[in-house]
């Protein structure tokens, strides 16, 4: 097939994919390869009336967290940490204060700064983690949408509600509280907001204009386009209107377009923000889910058992995001469907509509 084909199948797909979901508003694609010679964006929906375009700047849910891993591996590059340095170096008494208590002993003086950005250690995730009694977390903040969360009441909130799963590098479970601890130290070791280290290190150099972390900074240039909106299943959520959505800070608040992760991205893969040695530390694969292992700040897709060609990495968000490199194929895959019911469905649109088309061409 002719790869002008490809484009023209894979925009129809995507079309039909949003025509006929009613849980589907937008949806947001970038294909690119140097290899290939293609660089294809695509956009499907709406936001309140306004026809989608790939330029438009959407929630990029937990693909944030590859920026916090890429912007502690540059502290580590300048001398100012460790990836095996003790969190306890860097965090206040009252929050490592009954941190991590595992069947009666307290292993909050073992955990090291890798442990959280490889999720090896054991904390509970406030977000995805249930109670054993009362509300779980995202109930709390659709409840009270107003209310403003520091990461540091998301912390407290974990300890108070929720249970580590066990020692520290003895297993793997995905969490965001211990990824907002890893905002918390970034800020201890730059004597700066999280905002403005995100800016500083990550969106400034690379000139990623449209950038920003919602709730707490601006992009250098604000977008002609709204904001997509993201939903969590049919509840539409403005996240400017839930001020509660602050609690996601250094685990997934940033609001990007295609274009601006492509950048990252493309530098990351490139050697142009880290070193190759330090990039190569940050993929130690331990296997998280089938199909997916996680690195440091880091997520490997194996789409397929027996082939490498499908092989990618990168990171994807609960609202359907990624932001992958496909080394294999020379390929980047950058989207967002905008809907929490998408966060499987949105990487089976990307193997059977876009990898498994290209790796004909």
């Amino acid at each position: 097939m002719k790869i002008e084909n490809v484009k023209r199948e894979i925009e129809e797909k995507l079309k039909r994919k949003v025509a006929s979901d009613r849980y589907l508003h937008n949806v947001y694609l970038l294909i690119h390869s140097d290899k290939l010679d293609i660089h294809w964006t695509m956009a499907e929906g709406k936001t309140d009336g306004v026809l989608a375009n790939p330029n438009q700047p959407y929630h990029t849910a937990s693909v944030g967290k590859t920026f916090t891993s890429v912007i502690l591996a540059i502290l580590v590059e300048k001398g100012l940490v460790k990836f095996d340095d003790p969190i306890t170096n860097y965090l206040p008494t009252d929050i490592l204060k009954d941190l991590h208590i595992y069947k009666g002993k307290d292993y909050t003086n073992d955990i090291q700064i890798k442990h959280l950005l490889s999720n090896t250690s054991g904390l509970p995730d406030y977000f995805e983690d249930k109670p054993k009694r009362g509300k779980g977390f995202l109930e709390e903040i659709l409840e009270n949408p107003s209310r403003f969360w520091t990461p540091q009441e998301t912390i407290h909130w974990s300890k108070e509600h929720l249970k580590p799963h066990f020692p520290p590098g003895t297993g793997v479970h995905y969490t965001d509280t211990g990824y907002n601890l890893l905002g918390l130290i970034i800020e201890t070791i730059t004597s700066k907001s999280f905002h403005e280290v995100l800016h500083d290190y990550i969106f400034n150099p690379l000139h990623m204009s449209h950038s920003y972390l919602s709730q707490f900074s601006e992009p250098t240039i604000k977008s002609k386009h709204p904001v997509a909106h993201l939903y969590l299943k049919e509840l539409k959520i403005n996240v400017d209107d839930y001020i509660s959505f602050s609690s996601f800070y250094s685990g997934g608040q940033t609001v990007c377009t295609l274009e601006d992760q492509l950048i990252f991205m493309k530098a990351l893969v490139n050697n142009q923000i880290i070193q190759k040695s330090t990039l190569d530390i940050m993929k130690q694969w331990n296997k998280m889910w089938i199909g997916m292992d996680y690195g440091y700040g880091l997520m490997r897709m194996r789409f397929l058992p027996f082939t490498q060609k499908y092989l990618g990495w990168g990171h994807l968000g609960s609202s359907g995001t990624s932001m992958l490199y496909f080394p294999n194929m020379n390929v980047y895959v950058i989207g967002g469907f905008n809907q929490t019911t998408y966060q499987s469905k949105s990487m089976n649109f990307i193997f059977f509509n876009v990898l498994r088309k290209l790796a004909n061409n």
